[in-house]
């Protein structure tokens, strides 16, 4: 798996997404610049990663879906590659017009930082096939516009095509409530493209790879990534 992790300026978790990707696949990702206008030859992976791109003015990710490099990203995916974007590139994706809806501030108007469990949707996707479908994880949250938002029949069609990739719940898989920390719509916490090759998703799957940092449940996202 070659990847390549896009940097802006604001980004924060690259870093953290770098050792996520070498350490499952065996291989560093470059790294590649916002002003540039080509991704290294032979990519397989594009991952836009948490952080601030740009200050978030404006809205998050507004700025950064107009970056240079984000043509060659929505190259890559319209040719079927694998784009991940976390947390502020999750609004980036959407903002960029490569997933559908929007984030918007949290339903409480706070920023949310804590460990928060998801539920797996599916399980047959490049992103997700060392997880079980419906399997209950242990990541991370930190983010203050996490709130997902679409219109009616985007809603719909997310859920027809199978397109939600995770929900908030709490440990024992229910959903809704105080198990969801935003205000998401159908406590939706990341969603796939219509080829099921880009998924956005808020939590940080990246700070749950190694057992000293409290769990491993992120891990298997990579390694999925680095068999695909």
């Amino acid at each position: 798996m070659r990847a390549a992790v896009v940097l802006f300026p604001g980004s924060n978790r690259e870093g953290d997404v770098i050792r996520a990707l070498a350490d499952a696949g065996g291989r560093k990702p470059a790294v590649v610049w916002h002003a540039e206008h080509e991704l290294p030859q032979g990519t397989d992976l594009v991952v836009l990663p948490g952080g601030f791109s740009y200050g978030d003015y404006l809205r998050c990710g507004a700025i950064a879906a107009r970056a240079p490099i984000m043509e060659a990203v929505r190259a890559h995916a319209g040719r079927g590659g694998l784009v991940l974007g976390i947390c502020n590139g999750f609004q980036i994706l959407c903002e960029g017009g490569l997933l559908p809806g929007v984030l918007m501030r949290n339903a409480n108007l706070r920023f949310a930082c804590h460990m928060q469990h998801l539920r797996v949707e599916r399980s047959d996707t490049a992103f997700t096939k060392r997880y079980g479908r419906h399997q209950v994880i242990k990541v991370a949250i930190a983010h203050g516009e996490g709130n997902y938002t679409a219109d009616t029949e985007t809603l719909a069609r997310l859920e027809a095509e199978g397109r939600v990739a995770f929900r908030y719940c709490n440990a024992e898989a229910a959903l809704g409530g105080p198990a969801n920390p935003n205000g998401s719509a159908n406590d939706i916490a990341g969603i796939y493209s219509e080829e099921l090759n880009v998924l956005g998703l808020m939590p940080h799957p990246e700070n749950l790879v190694d057992p000293l940092v409290g769990g491993t449940d992120g891990r298997a996202m990579f390694e999925s990534l680095a068999a695909a």
